[in-house]
């Protein structure tokens, strides 16, 4: 399974805004230049995690976008399904977008080797995803070296 690009960079900017949390708005164009994020790719990025209920923007000089939940309530797993859709690797196997399966000679069977399979897979990945969550991942970046301990980004570093 692999995640999209748009997930990728959602991650790289919610971690700014995870490092913000409950100090100030962030300001696009400040997260597309750290994250080295296209600016009109991320706005695409911003509007559908606001829509999603993950985060608030105000407008003007002292605006920008802020986390509208702490970063301790919101799992990987669903930002991923925010911008990607199910975890699910077939949609037989989802908890979200089940669908039946059309084509396959299992679909009436009571055990589908693939469907018990992939079931494995979707619990694997979304297990994982979905115990971590957005303040996890901020930590770990603090033990990087383009994040102080404080959660400050060290000075002249990049991605």
């Amino acid at each position: 399974m692999r995640f999209s690009k748009k997930s990728q960079y959602a991650f790289r900017a919610l971690l700014e805004l995870a490092q913000a949390f409950e100090k100030r708005p962030v300001r696009r164009a400040e997260i597309a230049k750290r994250q080295q994020i296209p600016l009109g790719f991320l706005e695409s990025i911003l509007l559908n995690l606001k829509n999603a209920g993950v985060l608030a923007s105000r407008p003007g000089v002292d605006g920008g976008f802020r986390l509208i939940k702490d970063p301790g309530t919101i799992s990987l797993g669903d930002i991923i399904r925010s911008l990607d859709g199910p975890l699910a690797p077939i949609p037989c196997v989802s908890k979200t977008a089940y669908q039946t399966c059309q084509d396959c000679p299992y679909a009436e069977a009571s055990q589908c080797p693939i469907k018990s399979l992939m079931l494995e897979v979707r619990n694997a990945i979304s297990g994982i995803l979905d115990h971590y969550t957005l303040r996890d991942l901020s930590l770990r970046a603090q033990g990087s070296p383009l994040w102080s301990k404080t959660g400050k980004r060290n000075k002249g570093t990049t991605l």
